[in-house]
């Protein structure tokens, strides 16, 4: 069944949370508007910018290597830049056929952590490791994509991703930072880990003593979730009322189309919105898995070239937003 959770609907796309017991202390007074604000954008005002698109990928298994191959086929007939996400262990297994594969300057290499251990407790993926197996998963996550690349790895997508980044989390940002990290990519979630993942701004860690460190978070669904790949069937991942009710397909995804048309809407908002950049979550085994000749590809990345989407990778948008004023 689905999940409820209350919330409270803000500015455009974005959500500020209430707890139960809050909505129904705000109801009793007569209204919800004690709920929470989100984060405010970092990343420079309306009209400085237009939006940037960042095809991601996190590489993670076995089965990545082969839908890989495919993947590049489409994003050097289309000329897209993208970011692998790629887990130590997942490159380790394969280094060379990796290296030939993706050591090409249209291709951002990031790491994905070592082994996808949870550095912070996620509601569906499990509790954070030990602060020594949280060190691990940092530092050799970084060590081995530079190994096998032989050029710098500056940032960090961890395994699952969070409804609240990595905000509070001192131990694990300070982790990241230390490994030399420019940008952690950790917002892969709606409120109370709701899907979709809303469209939300770059912002930096200053409230958590980190301004150099950014957060640079995805957006949409984790894909292998529209198509039921993970078997978790219809359970506790959308809000309601729902913040972005278009974005919620009235049942898995059957055909590369239906797909696309869900992309379709994330990439529309963010260039109606300005939004600084967006980016969908991807995951190489579950697009080969429901789309081996990767039509839902070739469709997006042709409505992001139409929609004069800028393409780039997220190493490029860190640099674009970091150097901005203020």
């Amino acid at each position: 069944m689905l999940y409820f959770s209350w919330t409270h609907e803000r500015q455009g796309n974005e959500v500020h949370r209430i707890s139960r017991r809050g909505f129904i202390s705000a109801a009793i007074a007569g209204g919800v508007a004690a709920s929470l604000p989100t984060e405010p954008s970092q990343a420079g005002g309306a009209g400085q910018r237009k939006t940037r698109y960042i095809a991601a990928y996190d590489t993670e298994s076995v089965g990545c290597l082969a839908a890989c191959r495919r993947i590049v086929e489409v994003h050097k007939q289309f000329e897209m830049p993208a970011t692998f996400f790629i887990l130590g262990r997942t490159l380790d297994a394969n280094p060379a056929e990796y290296r030939k594969l993706l050591d090409d300057p249209l291709f951002e290499i990031a790491s994905h952590t070592y082994s996808h251990q949870m550095l912070r407790d996620n509601e569906f993926c499990g509790s954070a490791v030990s602060a020594d197996q949280k060190r691990m998963e940092i530092f050799k996550g970084k060590e081995t994509v530079e190994r096998v690349f032989e050029r710098p790895c500056v940032g960090i997508r961890p395994g699952c991703g969070f409804d609240n980044a990595l905000r509070g989390d001192g131990e694990v940002l300070g982790l990241i930072r230390e490994a030399g990290f420019k940008y952690v990519s950790s917002l892969l979630w709606g409120p109370d880990y709701s899907m979709p993942a809303l469209l939300r701004e770059p912002f930096n860690y200053a409230a958590d003593g980190f301004a150099n460190l950014w957060e640079l978070p995805g957006h949409g669904w984790h894909e292998n979730l529209l198509k039921n790949h993970n078997g978790w069937g219809a359970k506790r991942l959308t809000l309601w009322p729902a913040p972005f009710p278009e974005a919620i397909p009235r049942s898995f995804c059957k055909t590369p189309t239906d797909e696309f048309e869900v992309n379709r809407i994330f990439l529309d908002r963010a260039g109606e919105t300005e939004t600084t950049f967006v980016s969908l979550i991807w995951h190489p085994w579950s697009l080969v898995k429901f789309d081996p000749e990767m039509k839902m590809l070739e469709l997006t990345f042709a409505h992001a070239r139409a929609s004069e989407l800028i393409p780039c990778t997220y190493a490029q948008l860190h640099e674009h937003v970091s150097a901005l004023p203020g």
